[in-house]
């Protein structure tokens, strides 16, 4: 029987990401107006229907292995639905792959910032593919260890041009590159890697070995750690060499993933692949570091991301929602639990900003070269644990609604554990803070000092003393090294917050999460604090 369908919210596509997000608009607020105007069309293009399909489309038809041709040869490729391309399209041409090591334009000073913002919102469409665009940008830092081959590659890489034929790199109009550093009997480990490296004529090698999760592996080359006669090595290995033929990489298999299905990861053996090393021998783990950190600010602005458009579902299905006789936002427990996540959203993207400025302005100050160095665990570590909680709580605002594979939040909740995972998963980050304490406390003072100057008051000097006393406990517990990088993180964005001028809701934070108080979920506002004004300053109505 033919009914009218009502009660039930309208599409969210036809919004903008950037004007609909304040608190984005404010952290941009410097960017030159050619740049603000290029992030309102990209926010327009992300919340466009279309945006929203190539997403769905990406993530619905997921690569396919061609191991062999149909006569017995190897092919070894990864064929990908053409919504996948035409997002990477789309990121490479904005240059989320390039923007940071490109010159002569106007994002001179605050590169990593204005490419954060394009980042973020891409990320609240589909982050799958930003796989690839990370992993092509952060290399290029690895790259600047070897200027030869900096200057070989980085040109064909920063062209803004996607071009996903297969050929070898120097017949190629755009380059990706990826990386492989982890193997079955290591994982986090990669000291324990047993892939072999052996030098040959002309300051080539050849590479042995395997890799147990290597992403991206259509990108034209990767970046990889082996074994030298020196000790565990970086090296530049192309998937085709230059004659087409391919580079003795042999794709096992796709890893069966839970979620960032667009994006394939796989099992490779290297079979007397030719690379070339990258930095000094013996010197792997040193030259991959710069690579890494770029990579743990995409994971945390990308988890802001994908948290912003998560609770933006939920805020749009409470506004257009009744239950009980009056709209979902109209009551008060509904109100609350959506200004809580409101609360953590903007403390986490804040926060991620914040470390980019660090980035662009580390060059230059010492504070913010402190900042970047013992803070990038920090922030990775925190933004990216608190995304798979939020999304959930975001599906459940929902409900049944938002528990199929129809809706975005479904999508969203899959992906949000891997770059918690990836990157360093949360042990890893905590330990990594003890050991910047413990080579280097000073860093740690720069930041108290900024951390307690942004609080102000009594705040400020009560927070940094619990923060030094964390670090006392640390010094000698390496089991309490969890608690205190999320205690960091708690405080520096609450500076933020401060900093930025957010009034309640930063008062709202700070209260709630640097108080003390009891929380195991979302939701547990006092009625001090205004959530209606809170959800509908972070999310207004469109």
């Amino acid at each position: 029987m033919n009914h009218d369908v009502t009660n039930q919210p309208p599409p969210l596509t036809g919004a903008n990401a950037w004007r609909g997000d304040p608190l984005l608009v404010q952290l941009a607020e410097n960017f030159s107006a050619a740049v603000r105007k290029d992030l309102d069309a990209h926010g327009r293009f992300v919340l466009s229907q279309e945006a929203q399909d190539l997403a769905r489309l990406a993530n619905t038809e997921t690569p396919k292995l061609r191991t062999h041709d149909r006569q017995g040869r190897r092919l070894d490729l990864v064929e990908f639905h053409p919504a996948y391309h035409a997002l990477m399209r789309r990121s490479i041409a904005v240059g989320l792959h390039s923007s940071v090591w490109e010159n002569g334009d106007a994002e001179t000073g605050r590169r990593h910032q204005v490419r954060a913002a394009r980042f973020y919102m891409t990320a609240e469409l589909e982050c799958g593919h930003l796989c690839p665009v990370t992993m092509t940008s952060a290399s290029l830092a690895a790259l600047m260890a070897s200027p030869k081959l900096f200057r070989e590659w980085a040109p064909r890489v920063t062209t803004r041009k996607y071009d996903q034929s297969q050929k070898p790199p120097v017949q190629k109009t755009g380059l990706t590159l990826g990386m492989g550093m982890t193997e079955k009997q290591g994982g986090t480990d990669v000291r324990a890697n047993t892939t072999k490296a052996e030098r040959t004529a002309g300051g080539f090698y050849r590479i042995t070995g395997h890799k147990w999760f290597m992403s991206a592996p259509m990108s034209d080359a990767f970046l990889i750690l082996a074994q030298a006669r020196e000790g565990l090595s970086c090296f530049l290995m192309p998937r085709l060499l230059g004659d087409g033929t391919g580079n003795g990489l042999n794709f096992q298999r796709l890893k069966d993933k839970l979620g960032n299905r667009s994006n394939a990861s796989c099992e490779v053996e290297i079979n007397n692949a030719i690379g070339e090393m990258v930095g000094e021998p013996g010197a792997g783990v040193k030259t991959i570091m710069d690579m890494v950190t770029l990579t743990r600010l995409d994971c945390a602005v990308a988890s802001s991301g994908i948290m912003r458009a998560g609770l933006a579902e939920a805020v749009h299905h409470a506004r257009h929602r009744s239950v009980f006789g009056k709209p979902l936002i109209d009551q008060p427990l509904m109100q609350r639990v959506l200004a809580d996540m409101a609360l953590d959203v903007a403390a986490a993207t804040a926060l991620s900003f914040r470390l980019a400025r660090s980035f662009d302005e580390a060059a230059s100050n010492r504070g913010e070269a402190a900042f970047a160095r013992a803070m990038t665990p920090v922030v990775k570590y925190w933004v990216c644990k608190i995304a798979p909680p939020l999304l959930y709580e975001a599906m459940e605002c929902l409900g049944g609604n938002g528990y199929v594979e129809e809706a975005p939040l479904a999508r969203y909740y899959r992906e949000a554990p891997v770059n918690a995972i990836w990157e360093g998963s949360g042990n890893v980050m905590a330990l990594d803070v003890l050991r910047v304490l413990g080579r280097g406390r000073g860093l740690f003072d720069d930041v108290l000092a900024g951390i307690e100057r942004d609080l102000g008051g009594q705040s400020g000097v009560g927070t940094a003393g619990v923060l030094r006393a964390a670090m006392q406990v640390a010094a000698s517990d390496e089991g309490s090294a969890r608690l205190l990088t999320e205690q960091l993180a708690l405080a520096a964005a609450a500076a933020e917050l401060r900093r930025l001028g957010a009034g309640r809701i930063a008062d709202a934070f700070i209260e709630t999460r640097l108080a003390g108080q009891w929380r195991g979920t979302y939701g547990m506002l006092d009625a001090r604090h205004d959530a209606r004004m809170i959800v509908d300053t972070l999310y207004p109505a469109n």
